[in-house]
């Protein structure tokens, strides 16, 4: 009777896992897929450089920098939406960079004139997606998001595994499949990544 309602309760988990996490398993499938063919993504980057020029006030002199009139300054002429990665200043120079999937912009200012310089990265779809699959410049929610994907990715592996102990019938041939399918990632990785 235990046997039978654990038997049930593992198919229940692992269907219902499985079809809550679908979006998310195909999702990182398939940018593990892109991740390995990078080749895939050449040409797809556009880049386009501006200049403009700041209030002078923001920049100028010894005095302290107006970091946040300049990002948001920024931000509304060009339409940045990423979050800034960094915001460097020595004697001569700004230089801000935001970062986001697929996509950088970064602008170089000159503290004696105000001008500056700004380049504009966007890449494709498939670059976007890799970036998110590595949680590349995607910020700690999206991390979250990841460990919650993999957690799930584990109980649905677990729970499919567990299963296979109740099919009396199947169990020799499906431990014989899972341990003959772990040896030759085993000696692939010898063979191959070594």
């Amino acid at each position: 009777m235990i046997k039978r309602e654990i038997a049930a309760w593992t198919r229940w988990l692992h269907i219902y896992l499985s079809m809550f996490s679908f979006a998310s398993l195909l999702f990182f499938a398939i940018t593990g897929i892109t991740l390995n063919h990078t080749n895939w993504i050449e040409g797809q980057q556009r880049v386009e450089q501006v200049d403009g020029q700041l209030t002078f006030d923001w920049v100028a002199g010894s005095a302290t920098i107006d970091k946040l009139q300049i990002v948001e300054y920024l931000r509304n002429t060009h339409g940045i939406k990423a979050r800034v990665n960094d915001f460097l200043i020595d004697d001569a120079e700004c230089s801000v960079s935001f970062k986001g999937p697929g996509y950088a912009a970064d602008a170089f200012v000159d503290r004696t004139t105000g001008s500056y310089e700004l380049t504009v990265t966007k890449s494709g779809a498939v670059a976007i997606m890799n970036d998110l699959h590595k949680g590349r410049d995607t910020g700690s929610a999206w991390a979250w998001l990841i460990d919650i994907s993999a957690v799930l990715m584990i109980l649905v592996s677990l729970s499919g595994f567990l299963m296979i102990f109740f099919l009396k019938n199947k169990r020799l041939s499906g431990l014989m499949l899972t341990f003959l399918g772990a040896a030759i990632l085993v000696i692939l990785y010898y063979i191959f990544a070594r």
